[in-house]
Order: structure tokens, then sequence, then C-alpha cells
């Protein structure tokens, strides 16, 4: 198949990439480069289109690569929690207003298939229940709560701390920071344009992606990349609130492959198909094994230190299901995170250059 794929210079877009032409397929790959996802002297590769989402309605050059294309993956995002309301313009455009973009440029070229890459920050808090009460919807935490160390989330009938359980794709939909708005917003739209333009669409939630290339040291890093240079720079690994919040870390080659089982798939949906599927390991781990995990993989003998500290809005727990992605794309993940993280520890890195905004 002929497949654009949009952030194909980024960390998870190159892992796609490679995976997708490995396979045989035939990869358009286009990447606008942005500072927040790509090393200081970042250039484009000679295969790599540098053009920006938020122009591909528009764009003679974007309706020239669209031409024949079976499949658009869309990779191309600003990520990260969102580290203060200044980022929201940040989200909105190159999340929200490249996706519409790009659909509009689909529908132009008359291409019909999507994979979106979505995020389990969807979700916002995950699935909960308790023990006298079954399933439960937590509030936001108090911040009260968080600044007296109460960090598990209460049951709104009685009280009792809440039980984690795994999160199922239909689900209750609660974004939670400017991010999660964003990546929801996407989903959204890809929807929509599903219903008006009869296309179909999978979108993959992955869940804490991690493995080699990732970026580092910017406020956009994941967590296991903060650990990890914080061992580097001889600090141990400082862990919010206790420690004890569960989510599930899949490794980015799992990520790819993933993508390519999604490829197939939407290419055989009918037309106004919408389905989103989990993306994951499979395997719960809390945040202080992860710092632990990291802290052994490096060799250097620093425990993890659990600070009792906590961001507003932060949620507690996330874990996944991967029920629905097994039975209907065949997706397992292959790389546990006991061994992931230990290895990328030492996997290279990508460094970044400093924020800026278009």
């Amino acid at each position: 198949m002929r497949i654009l794929l949009t952030g194909a210079a980024g960390f998870v877009g190159g892992a796609v990439g490679e995976a997708g032409a490995a396979a045989g397929h035939e990869m358009v790959l286009v990447d606008a480069l942005i500072p927040q996802a790509h090393p200081v002297d970042a250039t484009a590769a000679a295969n790599v289109h540098r053009l920006d989402v938020r122009d591909a309605a528009d764009g003679a050059t974007w309706a020239e690569l669209l031409r024949g294309v079976d499949v658009v993956c869309h990779q191309a995002a600003m990520v990260g929690a969102g580290v203060t309301s200044a980022d929201m313009p940040l989200y909105a455009g190159h999340n929200d207003l490249g996706t519409a973009a790009l659909l509009a440029g689909m529908s132009a070229a008359g291409v019909r298939r999507l994979v979106l890459a979505s995020s389990m920050v969807v979700y916002g808090e995950g699935r909960y229940r308790c023990p006298d009460h079954d399933l439960q919807r937590p509030a936001a935490r108090a911040v009260a709560d968080l600044e007296a160390g109460r960090f598990e989330c209460p049951c709104p009938t009685c009280g009792r701390d809440l039980e984690w359980a795994l999160v199922p794709e239909d689900a209750d939909l609660d974004p939670r920071s400017s991010y999660a708005a964003s990546k929801l917003a996407q989903e959204h739209f890809a929807r929509a344009w599903a219903r008006q333009a009869g296309g179909s669409v999978i979108a993959l939630r992955y869940h804490n992606v991690y493995g080699p290339h990732m970026p580092q040291d910017t406020p956009y890093s994941g967590v296991a990349a903060i650990f990890r240079s914080q061992v580097e720079a001889g600090t141990a690994p400082q862990v919010f609130e206790d420690g004890g919040q569960m989510r599930d870390f899949v490794h980015v080659s799992d990520v790819a492959a993933a993508n390519l089982l999604a490829v197939e798939a939407v290419a055989a949906d009918a037309p106004g198909d919408v389905r989103a599927f989990n993306v994951c390991s499979g395997t719960p781990v809390s945040i202080a094994d992860v710092a632990g995990l990291v802290a052994r993989g490096t060799g250097a003998d620093l425990s993890p230190v659990v600070t009792g500290g906590y961001r507003p809005g932060d949620v507690r727990h996330v874990v996944a299901s991967p029920e629905r992605a097994a039975a209907e794309l065949g997706f397992r993940a292959a790389v546990r995170p006991d061994a992931g993280l230990v290895e990328f520890a030492s996997a290279p890195l990508r460094q970044t250059r400093p924020v800026t905004s278009r």
C-alpha cells in the first residue's frame, strides 16, 4: 500500500516509517520538524518532505503527495501534558487545526482511510471500583487531599479508597489537560469526517510510549526519559505522590506494529466506520517501579525518592484493557515493561531545541 505518514521524523513516526518500509509498503514521509520533538541540528532527511499539516487543506505540494495514497497514518502532534495554559494555542493549532486541515486535504484528494495517533489521556481518570458500590466515576482530586498526602480517589458514595480497574475503549472520556482536550478533539474531527466524507478511521489510543530516540530533557518528555536524565545527572529519580500511580508503558516497537495492523484493518473497513483501540503492553506498572527499572538499567546505585509532591490535574491511575486490540486487530505487545524499561536506560535519546511556537 501507499501510506502517507505525518510526523515521520518523530519518535513514534520514525518507528512506524521504518516498520512500514520493512513490510513492503510505499511510505510517503512528511514532518514539520517542530522543535519540541526534534534534535538541535535537525534537518529533513532526503526522503522526508518538510511540510506542516496545518497547510494540508490548500497546499499544492500536499495535493500531489496525497495523490494515489491508500491510507494516511497521522502521527504528527504537539505532545506532552501541557505545562501551562499558555500551551493551549500550540495544542489547538498543531493537533486540532492540523488534523482538520489534513482531513480536508484528504477529502479533496479522494483519500478515505485514516489511522490516527490518539492517546489514553482522553480517558482522564481511569476506571475504578468500590468494594461496596462497584464501578464509580470519581471527581477530580481535591488539592487539599493532595496536600495532605491522600492520593487515592475516594468513592463518591462512601468515601473509601477506590481500586483501579482496566479501562476499555467504551469508557467515559474526560480529558483533564490541554493536550488531552486536543487529542479528543482530533478523534471528534475524524469521526465527523468519516460521516461527512464516507471515510473510515482507526484511532489508536497510545498509553505511555517509551523506547529508543525518545525526546530528552524538555517539559514535554515522557516520565521514563525524565527519570533517566535524573539518574544520568547523578540524582535519584524523583517520584511524585507516593509512587503508587498505575500506568501501562508500551514500547515504541509495539506501537509501530499496532499501526501496521491498523493500516491493514482500516483499508478493509466500510465507509463511515470509526473504531478506537488501546495500544498498551497489557502489563500494569507503578510509577515507582518505572523509576526503579530505569535506575537499574543505568547501573547507577540510586534508589528512587518518593517526594510526595504532585501536579494539579494529574490523574491517579490509568491502566488499559488490551482485549479489543487483540480481538479485532490481532495486536499483542511483544515487549514487557520489566525488560523494556531496563533496556531503555541505555538506549539513544534525542536532544531537542528550545521551545518556540509558530
